[in-house]
């Protein structure tokens, strides 16, 4: 069954959506775990960094985008795990998926329109087609 669940998260209202359908398939296996990533993109770093005053600023507000899942995530006694990497989204979560030979991901919709999608691509079509196990998209 699926015990390593891997949430890509971003902290927004779609990645919240996500984390509830998480635990609710996490809280039905035992032993599950829920590993929540958050993929630092490499286009906003730079903005962040001139934001900050230090790298410890800049985790904490990471961390802090996903505090509500985290407390989600607790509320229903699921076990889960943080982990911030950086990169491009859509492959960064790809390749963290695949490497990482998780069992399943979940993932929110941003919700683009198709000439938006056509053009621009999704994080979540992205990782659809690469990931090498199911994935969920949370609309």
């Amino acid at each position: 069954m699926y015990q390593r669940i891997l949430l890509a998260a971003d902290g927004s209202k779609n990645s919240i959506r996500a984390a509830q359908e998480a635990a609710k398939i996490a809280s039905l296996i035992p032993d599950s775990t829920i590993e929540i990533l958050f993929v630092a993109d490499l286009s906003k770093i730079k903005s962040e960094v001139l934001h900050s005053q230090n790298h410890e600023e800049i985790e904490l507000k990471r961390h802090q985008k996903l505090l509500p899942i985290a407390e989600q995530l607790s509320a229903k006694n699921v076990n889960h795990e943080t982990k911030i990497i950086t990169g491009d989204p859509g492959p960064a979560i790809v390749e963290y998926a695949n490497n990482e030979k998780v069992d399943l991901v979940i993932i929110g919709s941003r919700g683009l329109n198709a000439l938006q999608e056509f053009v621009l691509g999704s994080v979540s079509h992205k990782v659809v087609k690469r990931v090498q196990c199911p994935v969920i998209v949370v609309k």
